[in-house]
């Protein structure tokens, strides 16, 4: 069985949890054991416990996004080391790429990263298959020849000569507690699921092209703030739609049924809610079958608004 690592900023809990339920079925397998900070109990030593696993796991999977990269110590203390251990073939690094930032120039630049090409989990229209691909990344990395032995034989002697180090605690899996949100966390969230939207019309309206001949649509973004999609078949335009952040009497992301730059009016709007677990998107429910009180992800609300866009093509 090999040991897995998350080395990951606090900002990304949630993607983290996404990915260990990923997970799962190679821990049911007896393939592999996972552990993260939030695993530490209370009266233990923060530090040396987290140590103790970039010494000593198998893999170590870096939740790349620019809080992890502007983070001293998932920097310095967690992926040097990692990436060390990774070069001299102790450990297995494999960098995820959760959000966009700048990391191809960092010491694990070089390393092949996940999903396929580096593509951030949070652009993929289906976060589920991003994850899939980066469980596959696990499974294949845990199946190395001799990948785990190497690891298990160098803990073993550090348990050795360090009657500190314990083994894992038999303990409960329900430790689960409710979370609170900023007003930052929000606008992050807003910020994120808009530009999900704007790639999620721009890539779809190329392949909407791309496999019916007789259609031909255009984005064009106006600003940080706002996008146009527009659907022509045989040149004559039959849909279009204006979606926009924010306005004078309303804070989500708003659609509007026409190419007009101006936001004055909408059709649809998405606020930015929260349980006691997580952030998620809100539709007003202003037409039919519009999903009035369903919990959305990006993909969710991004969808929804397709929908509105191409059903006078269907």
């Amino acid at each position: 069985m090999s040991s897995v690592f998350f080395s990951y900023s606090h900002a990304d809990e949630a993607l983290r949890d996404q990915l260990e339920k990923q997970l799962a079925i190679l821990k049911r397998q007896g393939l592999i054991e996972t552990w993260h900070d939030r695993r530490i109990d209370p009266g233990q030593e923060f530090g040396g416990e987290i140590n103790t696993h970039v010494e000593n796991d198998d893999i170590i999977l870096l939740l790349i996004s620019s809080d992890f990269l502007a983070s001293e110590y998932c920097y310095e203390k967690e992926m040097l080391r990692a990436v060390e251990r990774h070069e001299r073939k102790e450990a297995i690094v494999i960098p995820v790429i959760l959000r966009d930032c700048l990391w191809h120039d960092t010491p694990f630049g070089k390393i092949l990263g996940v999903p396929t090409d580096g593509k951030p989990v949070t652009q993929w229209p289906d976060r589920d298959q991003a994850f899939r691909e980066v469980a596959q990344a696990v499974q294949k990395a845990a199946k190395r020849p001799g990948g785990s032995a190497q690891s298990q034989a160098l803990s073993k002697a550090i348990h050795q000569v360090s009657p500190l180090i314990t083994e894992p605690r038999i303990r409960s899996s329900n430790l689960r507690v409710s979370k609170s949100f900023t007003d930052r966390d929000r606008d992050v969230f807003l910020r994120e699921a808009f530009d999900y939207m704007a790639k999620y019309f721009e890539n779809s309206l190329t392949e909407l092209a791309s496999r019916n001949p007789e259609i031909e649509g255009t984005f064009r973004r106006i600003d940080a703030n706002r996008f146009t999609a527009v659907c022509y078949r045989g040149g004559k335009k039959v849909s279009a739609c204006t979606i926009f952040m924010g306005s004078e009497h309303f804070g989500g992301i708003a659609y509007s049924g026409s190419e007009n730059a101006a936001t004055n009016g909408f059709n649809e709007q998405l606020s930015v809610e929260a349980d006691d677990q997580a952030l998620f998107l809100k539709s007003l429910g202003m037409g039919v079958g519009r999903q009035e009180g369903v919990k959305l992800t990006f993909e969710g609300g991004a969808s929804l608004y397709w929908d509105m866009l191409i059903e006078e093509l269907q």
